[in-house]
């Protein structure tokens, strides 16, 4: 049988550990990317040992008033992080386990579970999905991502291809860029302008989070021909996978088809090796609500349907 271990900071090294050798974790599970905003939750992270072996973790967090646990609210992801061994019916055993804990422990009435989606595994890890079914766990949001399958690659839209070599010709160029606080500049206006939202970092956040992963947190902007920055996208970068966490583009970037250039580069050559580049969610309200104008422009650089899910489960 397994035993239960809840996370705490002395077990650091051993829980990064095990998510960089999972073969379905991602850096975002290291705690150095999921504390930067500890203090604005209860974490109740779990690990999971058998015969004395670490063999999976599940990045979780506690709300008191709802008594409710989730895998986890500051993540786009949270689900089980499995080692090599666990089988099916391991999988199954750890939610038997986990859930009882969750109950006797905490006094929780419910958990809130967010599967990895399948792209990020780096083989198929979908064993926990068959043990939310097993214990009648219901569907409670679904987002759609866009993702482009790099190894078979939809071509862009005739449009996007157009005005990709329309803004290489005005003398737009693009590549990495070191100027965050120029790109946050941008962002943040687009997203006051378009949504009356700020970004989900802070430029002082997004600062620390890539000083700790320069390797996996990347910048990518386009420049007009006197260098002044017009588009811009910040990258997640993983072994066999990058993800777009922020987009956006200035007025004068969007007349220009700033974006249609960056992302034409991105995908045709700085990622051509990679086998997903996934544009995130275009839903909000738990998927209840779809932008139809941003999913067709993900759809327009050959990006298709990822679903990104959470479960219920009433305890």
């Amino acid at each position: 049988m397994f035993e239960i271990v809840r996370y705490t900071s002395e077990r650091q090294a051993e829980w990064d550990a095990f998510v960089r050798s999972s073969r379905n974790g991602t850096f975002l599970f290291e705690r150095a990317y999921m504390d930067y905003h500890a203090h604005r939750f209860t974490d109740c992270s779990l690990m999971f040992f058998r015969e004395g072996r670490l063999v999976a973790l599940l990045p979780a967090n506690w709300v008191e008033e709802e008594r409710t646990v989730y895998s986890h609210q500051g993540l786009t992801y949270g689900g089980l992080v499995m080692g090599d061994e666990l089988t099916a019916i391991r999988v199954m055993d750890i939610f038997t386990v986990m859930l009882d804990w969750m109950r006797l422990q905490l006094g929780a009435v419910r958990m809130v579970y967010k599967p990895i989606p399948y792209i990020y595994n780096r083989c198929p890890s979908e064993e926990d999905l068959y043990a939310l079914f097993r214990h009648d766990a219901v569907l409670h949001t679904r987002g759609i991502s866009s993702v482009v399958d790099m190894a078979h690659r939809i071509p862009l839209r005739k449009g996007r291809k157009s005005t990709a070599k329309q803004a290489l010709a005005k003398g737009i160029t693009v590549g990495e860029s070191a100027d965050l606080p120029a790109f946050w500049q941008i962002l943040t206006q687009v997203l006051h302008d378009c949504h009356q939202v700020s970004p989900v970092h802070s430029l002082e956040e997004m600062q620390l989070l890539q000083s700790r992963f320069p390797e996996h947190i990347r910048l990518y902007a386009a420049y007009d021909a006197d260098g002044r920055m017009l588009a811009g996208t910040l990258m997640y970068e993983m072994p066999h996978l990058v993800h777009a966490q922020y987009i956006a583009s200035s007025t004068e970037g969007k007349e220009m088809g700033a974006v249609d250039a960056l992302y034409a580069w991105l995908i045709g050559e700085r990622y051509a090796d990679k086998r997903y580049l996934d544009f995130g969610i275009s839903t909000v309200q738990g998927g209840r609500v779809l932008n139809e104008g941003l999913v067709r422009q993900k759809e327009g650089f050959g990006a298709r349907a990822v679903m990104y899910d959470s479960y219920s489960i009433n305890l």
